[in-house]
């Protein structure tokens, strides 16, 4: 069923791709494996996957310790600033950047690390009370306060869109998302570049290709319905 799954993803990757007139090798699809086995996780490894999401710090550890070593491990899910430490250098991409003292506290424990982490600012574009991430009215003074880090490397942004009966919906989502990003770049600020956008998950990754998405967080459309 994965193997199945992983083709019907990758060819919709490729059409959403050829529809805004991109290239697919900008579009990253990361497999979303939390509560999944390493069993299911190895099936979809076989296929030629390589990029994996988790919630969780101590899962993603895990995992890391015995999974394939090849496999680029995203963190993709709320990160408490206590759990920091023992994450470092063990992603290559931190989308969850929700807070100030989140990342004041990522940039401390890199040095500690004697690393650079690269990571993503997560926007509540939506406005939904139950996520996390900054509002756009936050910008400038998390732009100012993230040009100051030498150890944290903001390379773009990251929204988690709402939960909707048709993927169009949050199309006007993922442009605000892009635009937030176009408006940052032109800012030219130290640290700060906007290389990626992640965003769209099952129902609404094609819709989010065609907006400008280079991340795509897809687990049940890989792995089918979600572990309790």
């Amino acid at each position: 069923m994965i193997a199945e799954n992983f083709k019907t993803i990758s060819e919709n990757i490729r059409l959403a791709c050829e529809r805004s007139k991109r290239q697919t090798e900008e579009v990253c699809l990361v497999a979303v494996s939390k509560t999944k086995s390493k069993e299911k996780i190895m099936e979809a490894y076989l296929t030629g996957q390589r990029d994996f999401g988790e919630n969780k710090v101590k899962e993603l550890l895990s995992k890391k310790e015995e999974l394939p070593r090849d496999i680029r491990w995203h963190m993709i899910g709320h990160l408490q600033s206590n759990k920091v430490r023992s994450l470092m250098g063990k992603t290559v991409l931190i989308h969850s950047i929700d807070s100030i003292r989140l990342s004041d506290c990522i940039d401390v424990e890199s040095r500690k690390a004697g690393i650079v982490t690269e990571g993503l600012l997560e926007f509540n574009i939506a406005r939904e009370e139950s996520k996390y991430g900054f509002l756009e009215e936050e910008l400038e003074e998390v732009l100012e306060r993230c040009s100051r880090y030498r150890f944290l490397k903001i390379r773009g942004l990251m929204t988690v869109a709402p939960i909707v009966s048709s993927p169009e919906e949050n199309r006007n989502v993922f442009r605000k998302l892009r635009k937030l990003a176009v408006d940052i770049r032109e800012k030219s600020i130290d640290n700060v570049s906007m290389d990626f956008l992640s965003m769209g998950m099952t129902d609404d990754y094609t819709v989010a290709i065609e907006e400008g998405s280079n991340f795509v967080r897809v687990g049940t459309g890989l792995f089918g319905a979600r572990n309790a």
